[in-house]
């Protein structure tokens, strides 16, 4: 945020003894160089790591080892940025834990600015049975959908999700296209595309119309932003 993001993207799993924390990984090991699946271990155990272990700078070193960096919970940081925009992947699916992400957005009043995603179907279509008011992503099935329905079907098929959140492409087939972007605007869908860390790559998206850039290094895009938009 001090970079000059305007948004953050997270992934989020959940504690043996029920506490949502962001996480990529569904486990310690390769970030944090301890523990095993955050599924089996309490949210204390998960806090002990050392979430600073596995991080890299440019030249290789680890300057955040043993600087007291730990695993978050997903209230911490909702509380912590109370009004910036939020996207969570639900990236657990056993067991699954959407129902407890949408009680605690509600709990904390979080729910209009929290875009909640996954690759899973089923879980997307649990998050919206249970009437989550906020946006929604599309799972990997929605966007094949999206892609290879033609427009007009959309008229009659009900289409849910309120962002496309995209690769650049999925083996031979291109995404970064203007009618795909196009094709999602005139259905009222965001694109957002993942994960580029080049400016000069997020110029090119932007002027085809893409609304929003996942990146690794928002110091290198956040610039391009400034410069389009101020």
């Amino acid at each position: 945020m001090e970079l000059g993001a305007d948004a953050l993207e997270t992934d989020v799993h959940m504690t043996r003894d029920g506490h949502l924390v962001v996480s990529h990984d569904p486990a310690g090991l390769r970030m944090c160089g301890a523990g095993g699946a955050i599924r089996e271990h309490t949210v204390a155990e998960v806090q002990s790591w050392d979430a600073g272990w596995g991080f890299r700078d440019a030249a290789g070193d680890h300057p955040f080892r043993g600087a007291g960096y730990r695993m978050p919970t997903l209230d911490e940081v909702l509380v912590e940025f109370d009004s910036v925009p939020i996207n969570i992947d639900l990236k657990q699916k056993s067991p699954p834990i959407a129902l407890q992400a949408i009680d605690l957005i509600r709990r904390v009043g979080a729910e209009e600015r929290v875009t909640l995603a996954s690759f899973s179907l089923r879980t997307l279509l649990e998050v919206r049975r249970h009437g989550y008011r906020g946006p929604t992503g599309m799972a990997q099935a929605e966007v094949a959908a999206l892609v290879f329905t033609p427009r007009l079907a959309f008229r009659v098929l009900p289409l849910t999700g309120n962002a496309a959140q995209l690769p650049l492409r999925v083996g031979p087939l291109r995404l970064d296209t203007v009618s795909l972007i196009d094709k999602c605007h005139s259905l009222g869908i965001r694109v957002d595309y993942w994960t580029i860390n080049d400016a000069g790559e997020a110029e090119r998206l932007l002027d085809l119309g893409a609304d929003g850039i996942m990146t690794d290094d928002p110091a290198a895009i956040a610039p391009v932003f400034r410069a389009r938009y101020g």
